[in-house]
């Protein structure tokens, strides 16, 4: 025979579980509603070469999104990301971007030529417009004012300006007779622009030239063991995705060997680095935002003029300076941005 009150019991328990059933069908039925809506959001595939870990990646994506978020983007409420990385393996790139393509993301946004040669294969059948961020003119694109295609990019105009950086190693160290550049053969062709102006710059200033290549990080090693052969007075480095991902590792090598060295972007010196003359990392994909914003608004991608930088930095380090021992001259204090310790 049954206890006294536990019928109401039974019920009350029964009663429980049946409302813990219905609850959690309605979490379950909310969260299959957000997934769905969540498959309905805008999303943005990004295609980039630096490893999540990095505190430069952080840095670039996190500007990106801010960017986006002061034009009234608001992650997983009216747009979603979906963020890819070679992380330093530019072998990857292929791969990489036909899954943003399998994805059916509405825009790509992608850092480099390498990046931007596998996008465009990736959606030679689905065209899915592209962002890409390069440095100076791109052979895949069919001119500055009119991209054409499913792409147009922002760019940092570097090959305008490697000259330039030849003069200022020259301002910083008088005495210079020979100079070293460090690229990538294999890297983003407007490398061969860039090397061209180096060179011309190196001969009009009456300057022995060497060039050193580096295609891997292993490369990257054996081109300063080399360095430190044949004592160059100072250094260029072309920047890529290779170099850019091994910014700190170039930065703290040229310091051992006792090297002078300019690069294009300012987070070479911010690791310890003499000299950047160019375009910002971070600014590039500032400037990158209202392309996307404007692609998912209905613009066509190959009607946006290239977006070419209005401003470029000059920052050095004087740490760096003083333990080299050089002595910066005013002309280049005047001219700097920032100078950083």
């Amino acid at each position: 025979m049954a206890a006294p009150g536990m019928g109401r019991v039974k019920r009350r328990i029964a009663a429980c579980v049946a409302a813990g059933v219905l609850l959690l069908s309605q979490d379950l039925l909310s969260l299959a509603a957000y997934a769905q809506q969540a498959d309905k959001l805008p999303r943005v595939g990004v295609l980039t070469n630096q490893p999540p870990t990095s505190a430069y990646y952080a840095a670039q994506q996190g500007a990106f999104r801010q960017a986006l978020r002061d034009l009234g983007y608001i992650e997983g409420k009216n747009i979603t990301f979906d963020t890819k990385s070679a992380q330093g393996n530019v072998d990857l790139f292929p791969e990489l971007a036909r899954e943003l393509a399998g994805a059916n993301v509405n825009v790509m946004v992608v850092a480099g030529e390498q990046a931007l040669r596998a996008a465009k294969e990736a959606t030679a059948t689905k065209p899915i417009p592209i962002v890409a961020l390069l440095c100076g003119p791109d052979r895949l694109m069919a001119s500055l004012a009119r991209p054409g295609g499913n792409a147009t990019a922002v760019s940092c105009m570097s090959t305008d300006q490697a000259a330039k950086r030849v003069q200022m190693l020259k301002e910083l160290v008088p005495a210079l007779a020979n100079i070293a550049v460090l690229y990538n053969p294999q890297g983003d062709r407007t490398r061969d622009t860039e090397y061209k102006q180096v060179q011309e710059a190196a001969n009009s200033l009456d300057l022995q030239l060497r060039a050193y290549e580096a295609r891997s990080p292993t490369e990257i090693d054996k081109a300063f063991a080399l360095v430190a052969v044949d004592h160059p007075q100072a250094l260029v480095i072309l920047g890529d995705v290779l170099m850019n991902v091994h910014l700190k590792v170039l930065a703290d090598l040229a310091l051992r060997n006792r090297l002078p060295a300019i690069y294009l972007y300012r987070e070479f010196v911010d690791v310890g680095g003499l000299i950047s003359y160019g375009a910002s990392l971070k600014g590039m994909w500032l400037r990158a935002a209202p392309y996307v914003d404007k692609i998912l608004k209905g613009a066509d991608a190959g009607e946006l003029p290239i977006d070419q930088p209005t401003r470029f930095e000059l920052v050095i380090n004087l740490k760096t300076a003083k333990i080299l021992g050089i002595q910066v001259p005013a002309s280049l204090l005047v001219a700097a941005d920032e100078e950083t310790e």
